[in-house]
């Protein structure tokens, strides 16, 4: 799914930034409520609900028991060493947990909310020094390169931090889709706006949900991200997944030139439009192309109701990670939808002029940056 700036998509939108603005503030879907829409929707998230598991698993295995590791050689194996598992995973028969590690490389780069402010406060210090003296008593080569290199284990274990935190975060996403899926099922959500209301449910009850992660180092337990931090699921997790891995994205080598001259990726990651919203949906399967892993291990999970509608359209099975990448598209726009309405400062129907002013600022930012992406996609 290579990725281009928006200056160089030449899509067909279908709504623009006005357009955008009217729907949030009305309350109505972003995406067209149709039946095929329920269909690739319910069945996508489905699929990527039990691809989460698998991310969410993995992510906390390694913050938790690869902490620190110099040579992390058997990290994508969750602690199993069997000669099958081994054999599985160098014949490819796995899950691509690469992606996962570029969802947690994208939030720890652009390093946005309350958690990446918490790596800079003193307590965070406090937190690194105790647990790097912990660890250099029984690790000679961590003894060593600290002193050499005084700031490189505290970002490793930001980077730790960052990897459970996700794999905390796609916990509750993974339940709540497959919970999704089974209310869909069961004739519960029948529409488009059930799906968003359904997701924006499931966000507002998880959003104090605390984010806390500590390891065990020679059988003392440590904190990471202890509960006095404050961190909780929403505002801390969710909101910066969202800005880093919907929105701002990393551009991938061969899509885009990274010569400086080209100009063709904005020295600002502000800026950045990489994200799930904006690709187009062009799976190359080549290596290193992160969404293609993704459209991969979808397609193992693949329900059949879904995996037989796309063989009735268009090249059959013949582009059927391009249509799992639409499909994907529209659900991320859904998941999106979601979040703004459960995050609105206000109600919707509120009368006063303050409220309503506020609502309209806040539909209007997302507008802004919503109107330029793959908007084609939300009446296709």
């Amino acid at each position: 799914m290579p990725i281009v700036p928006a200056e160089l998509v030449h899509a067909n939108l279908s709504i623009d930034q006005a357009e955008v603005q009217r729907r949030l503030l009305a309350g109505e879907t972003l995406l067209q409520d149709t039946p095929d829409h329920l269909l690739e929707v319910v069945d996508v998230l489905k699929s990527y609900g039990e691809v989460l598991d698998a991310y969410s698993i993995n992510l906390i295995y390694q913050a938790e028991r690869q902490f620190l590791n110099p040579l992390p050689v058997f990290k994508y194996l969750d602690g199993d060493h069997s000669p099958a598992k081994i054999w599985r995973h160098l014949n490819h028969d796995r899950i691509n947990f690469e992606y996962a590690e570029y969802c947690q490389k994208a939030m720890f780069w652009h390093a946005t909310g309350g958690m990446d402010a918490y790596f800079d406060s003193e307590a965070f210090a406090d937190n690194c020094r105790r647990i790097i003296a912990a660890k250099r008593r029984r690790d000679p080569l961590l003894a060593l390169l600290n002193p050499l290199f005084p700031g490189f284990l505290p970002e490793l274990i930001r980077s730790a931090a960052t990897t459970h935190a996700l794999g905390q975060f796609w916990r509750v996403m993974s339940d709540l889709f497959l919970d999704l899926a089974a209310a869909e099922a069961d004739g519960r959500v029948r529409s488009i706006p059930a799906v968003v209301e359904f997701i924006k449910d499931g966000l507002v009850a998880a959003a104090a949900n605390p984010i806390r992660y500590g390891v065990t180092i020679a059988g003392e337990h440590l904190w990471v991200l202890p509960p006095e931090a404050g961190l909780t699921f929403l505002v801390d997790v969710a909101v910066p997944y969202v800005e880093a891995v919907f929105l701002r994205g990393m551009p991938f080598l061969g899509t885009v030139s990274f010569n400086a001259q080209a100009q063709q990726i904005s020295p600002d990651q502000a800026q950045f439009t990489y994200g799930a919203l904006y690709a187009d949906p062009l799976p190359s399967m080549g290596a290193g192309i992160p969404p293609s892993l993704l459209m991969q291990d979808m397609y193992r999970h693949l329900p059949e109701r879904l995996h037989q509608w796309y063989r009735e359209r268009t090249r059959g099975e013949g582009d059927v990670r391009v249509k799992i990448c639409m499909s994907f598209q529209k659900s991320m726009f859904c998941v999106t939808n979601a979040a703004i309405n459960g995050t609105m400062p206000h109600p919707l129907n509120s009368t006063d002029p303050a409220a309503q002013a506020a609502n309209g600022a806040y539909a209007g930012a997302w507008a802004q940056r919503l109107g330029v992406a793959r908007t084609d996609c939300l009446a296709a």
